[in-house]
């Protein structure tokens, strides 16, 4: 009994180290500007065998954590629609085979510069093609890119080398000593059993999940939901890995499947918590996967290794991109994001080990090799962002401004300046339109618009956009520190015109009336204002009623606005109406007491 006791208590111990690690790593890591991944990799390694000893079965732990990369991959198939992904074929077999075979060839010779034999260079070199799913689109998802489309050809790119560790696991097994006497047979099993299983979970999702799901949303019990989503998860998972295809594979896949069920944003919410629980645990255990005995021991090896696996396959990746005609910057943040090895080495390695191919310290080197390529992508990121190239829009197709004139300078055509340029247009003012966004411009033109590409916060594009000569300067953009610039400038440099500036909220107004502009706009106010006349008059009260609420609305905004110009932003506090109970609303056009 006191045995069990102990044994729990350690356990328990065991987990409180873990969320401790990563709770304290990752907001660290992340206010001195290194991400997540770093802060959860350092954790891992601080806490496992090589450092406090709090663990000693890191693979143990990975194994488990695979899982959040599983749900990770599950919900990224939740966002691809089946006609999506068609849509992608392109990308995932043309780019994906052409990034994938160019790495193994390269790779390949760097293991035999290594001077590794050419059957253990290509395992070494092929493990290390397969990027980490895990930590690219954790990344991808960090910097907001995960639905662009530079980073959906990432991701295309990783559904390929999903795909290529079951041919590349059956080449392990054909390099194996005796491996070439495995009959076509044995080859042809497997092969059909991993499309059977792929079969069997498209049948699956077509006939059974969304049957399933209603079924149990008529039962009305949300924790038989959320057991039904992790089994709908971990059964795909599962299904394809008795078919020796990636787990993340299948997880994608049901994802796919159910991405257009009325039940896909339940499905989200309930798999969503899990994810990031267990992705965090996954970093985790890599981190404390490395063995700092192998990096002591063969430290020359595995640093040169990390380096010549790393730059070459940097190099192939955005070349590849070049030649399929990706800009310089895109070409240039995949390879930074994409030049590690992944946790498929692992598999592959212990493969490899296990058909002879590779030695135990072979597969101790390599393994070290991998995971210390992976700790250092989030720091090749980081220098990307710093120092590497920035996307840049072509201009192709679209002016500069030069000696425009008009009767009022628009400066930003989103949004907010288009709706700006209809009442003076049809009142038959001149307009004098420029913008920064050169895809904008294109699609403007095609709606009847003639719009300039100039940024408003330089001096010599306003005097071209003809500033000067106007009757009024329209700042429409939403970049408030642009935005307070131009007003600035243009108060500066032509004082006899007026400017009216579009304001995000209270302080952006402010700083814009203290940088001298005549009138300011907070975007959002005439339509909340009118939203909540709307509600006044949905609740019962009376029109005319209501619009002398609004009226009354406006003269406290304004006379608080003015206070606020002066005294700062709490200035005219008292004129808030808050629903606290401290104070009650006081004025016309009240809503009268109502059992509504």
């Amino acid at each position: 009994m006191a045995a069990d006791a102990s044994g729990a208590a350690g356990d328990l111990v065991q987990v409180v180290a873990l969320l401790a690690a990563g709770v304290i790593a990752v907001p660290l890591f992340k206010r001195i500007g290194l991400g997540s991944v770093l802060g959860y990799l350092v954790a891992g390694l601080c806490i496992g065998p090589f450092g406090l000893g709090l663990f000693t079965d890191a693979h143990a732990i990975l194994h488990v954590a695979e899982l959040g990369v599983v749900m990770f991959l599950f919900l990224i198939g939740l966002e691809m629609e089946p006609s999506r992904l068609w849509g992608m074929r392109r990308e995932i077999f043309g780019l994906g085979l052409a990034q994938v075979g160019a790495s193994i060839a390269a790779l390949t010779l760097v293991g035999l510069a290594l001077g590794f034999s050419l059957a253990v260079a290509f395992v070494a070199g092929t493990g290390f093609v397969l990027t980490s799913t895990a930590i690219v689109m954790q990344l991808l998802e960090e910097r907001g890119s995960l639905s662009t489309p530079k980073g959906q050809r990432i991701v295309a790119i990783l559904l390929l080398e999903d795909l290529a560790i079951v041919p590349l696991l059956a080449v392990v097994a054909f390099l194996a000593p005796g491996g070439a006497a495995t009959g076509t047979a044995d080859r042809a099993y497997a092969v059909g059993l991993a499309l059977l299983s792929v079969a069997a979970l498209v049948a699956a999702g077509r006939w059974l999940l969304n049957p399933m799901f209603r079924l149990l949303a008529a039962a009305k019990a949300r924790e038989v939901m959320t057991a039904a989503a992790l089994l709908v998860v971990l059964g795909a998972a599962l299904a394809m890995q008795f078919g020796g295809l990636s787990m993340a594979m299948g997880a994608f896949l049901a994802g796919v499947l159910l991405s257009e069920s009325s039940f896909r944003h339940q499905l989200e919410a309930d798999v969503e918590p899990f994810r990031g629980i267990l992705l965090g645990l996954f970093f985790l255990g890599v981190g404390m996967s490395l063995d700092l005995t192998v990096i002591a021991a063969n430290w020359a090896l595995i640093l040169t290794g990390v380096a010549a696996y790393m730059v070459v396959k940097s190099l192939v990746i955005y070349a590849v991109a070049r030649l399929l005609r990706a800009g310089h910057a895109e070409a240039t943040e995949r390879a930074a994001l994409m030049a590690q090895g992944g946790e498929f080495a692992f598999v592959l390695y212990a493969a490899a080990a296990g058909a002879g191919i590779i030695d135990g310290p072979t597969n101790a080197i390599l393994t070290a090799t991998v995971i210390l390529s992976m700790a250092v992508t989030p720091l090749m990121v980081i220098a990307f962002d710093r120092l590497g190239p920035k996307a840049t829009a072509s201009t192709d197709g679209v002016e500069v401004p030069e000696n425009l004139a008009g009767s009022a300078l628009i400066v930003g055509f989103g949004r907010f300046g288009q709706i700006v340029s209809q009442p003076l247009i049809a009142r038959g003012c001149s307009l004098s339109i420029i913008d920064t966004n050169p895809a904008a411009i294109r699609v403007a033109e095609d709606f009847g618009f003639k719009v300039y590409y100039g940024d408003g916060a330089r001096l010599d594009i306003l005097h071209a956009a003809g500033a000067a000569t106007a009757r009024a300067i329209l700042i429409c953009i939403d970049d408030r520190d642009a935005a307070r610039r131009i007003a600035a400038i243009a108060k500066a440099e032509f004082p006899l015109v007026p400017v009216l500036a579009r304001a995000r909220d209270r302080e952006h107004a402010i700083a814009l009336l203290q940088a001298g502009v005549a009138y300011q706009l907070r975007e959002t106010l005439e339509s909340a204002l009118a939203f909540g006349e709307q509600a006044l008059r949905t609740l019962g009260d009376d029109p005319d009623a209501a619009r002398a609420a609004m009226a009354e609305i406006r003269r406290r905004d304004a006379e608080r606005l003015a206070l606020e110009t002066v005294g700062g932003v709490y200035a005219g506090r008292e004129l808030i109406h808050g629903n606290s109970g401290r104070a009650r609303p006081e004025g016309d056009g009240r809503l009268e007491e109502r059992r509504l």
